[in-house]
């Protein structure tokens, strides 16, 4: 019998789905990207007696596995799952979901789920740690406050007036830091995460317009924490150009973490995704490199959300041959021999 959908759900920024998938021997839940491949999974369950050993040939046919005798804690099986009483919870990043069975937790695939490492997802029914899931009893005092943490962020979202409030809380913020807004534009294309961009025109002793984005830092970008860097962002970028143009830079990274999975910060280069002359701030650049409190820019720091601080990043424009340099030598050497000043 070839495997069943029990449920599928997709992240709110389509970047990740959780399918519960079954067959008569056992279920498991995946955790897949738009493409199909399959980044986190977890078994769920046996529904008939389990054997002594791992089963081969099911996973050499792209069966759902079953769990050895040693490491379930229903030897004997239970009944498939009505996909009627089951439910995702996606946690903030979007890389990770929780899996709930009647209001109890049934399961776990965080974003630091890794197959190729022999790290699974957390099931309520595995006992110890098999390549197929690990116990989620012994890994509560980790998970459930992420998992409390993402249960009051999506109530906050659905929340009447919670976008306005938190539209309100970072304007006022850059207001105290770049002076009164001027235009405001809409940087999400119809997708998710929302992000609005808002202007500073040239003032306070400065000639030169201020873009930030508005909404970036409203989410945790994915992966962040795993390497101790800032989870909450907004980008910033300063120009003596047209401030629309400049404008088109956020159109293309502001909602990338999300799309792609991953985190941007301090040190990062980006290349221009399109043909080179069409980088909107022109010069011959050819990209990005992002740099949290630049010399000789204002100073944006200060702002925090959800218990964590907000890091600008400040892109600047270079150059083909320096994308290279960044890429072969370190981001360092290419930011210590940048000046601010000469790049807007």
């Amino acid at each position: 019998m070839a495997s069943a959908l029990v449920l599928t759900s997709t992240n709110p920024y389509g970047s990740r789905t959780l399918s519960v998938e079954r067959d008569q021997v056992s279920s498991v839940a995946y955790l897949r990207d738009p493409a199909g491949i399959v980044h986190g999974a977890v078994w769920l369950a046996n529904h008939v007696p389990a054997p002594t050993s791992v089963d081969l040939g099911r996973l050499n046919a792209g069966l759902p596995p079953i769990m050895p005798r040693s490491s379930t804690r229903f030897p004997q099986g239970t009944e498939p799952f009505d996909g009627t009483r089951l439910r995702v919870l996606w946690f903030e990043e979007g890389d990770g979901a929780a899996l709930y069975e009647d209001g109890e937790l049934l399961a776990v695939i965080p974003g630091w789920a890794d197959l190729d490492r022999g790290m699974p997802g957390y099931a309520r029914d595995a006992l110890g740690e098999s390549p197929f899931g690990w116990a989620l009893d012994e890994a509560l005092d980790g998970l459930t406050p992420r998992v409390t943490k993402a249960v009051a962020y999506w109530q906050w979202r659905e929340a009447e007036g919670s976008w306005a409030s938190f539209q309100q809380f970072v304007m006022g913020h850059l207001e105290t830091r770049l002076g009164l807004p001027g235009r405001y534009w809409d940087a999400s294309a119809g997708g998710s995460p929302r992000v609005l961009v808002t202007e500073r025109p040239p003032q306070f002793g400065r000639d030169y317009t201020v873009l930030s984005t508005v909404g970036m830092s409203c989410q945790r970008m994915p992966k962040a924490e795993l390497y101790d860097t800032p989870t909450r962002v907004e980008l910033a970028v300063a120009t003596r150009q047209d401030p629309r143009a400049a404008a088109r830079l956020f159109l293309w990274l502001a909602q990338y973490p999300w799309r792609s999975v991953t985190w941007l910060g301090h040190g990062h280069t980006a290349r221009w995704y399109h043909q080179p002359g069409t980088f909107p701030l022109g010069g011959g650049h050819e990209g990005v490199i992002m740099l949290a409190e630049p010399p000789a820019l204002p100073d944006i720091s200060g702002f925090a959300f959800g218990g964590d601080a907000v890091q600008w990043l400040w892109l600047m424009p270079i150059t083909d041959t320096e994308l290279r340099l960044a890429a072969e030598r370190g981001h360092e050497v290419l930011s210590s021999r940048l000046n601010p000043q000469n790049r807007f």
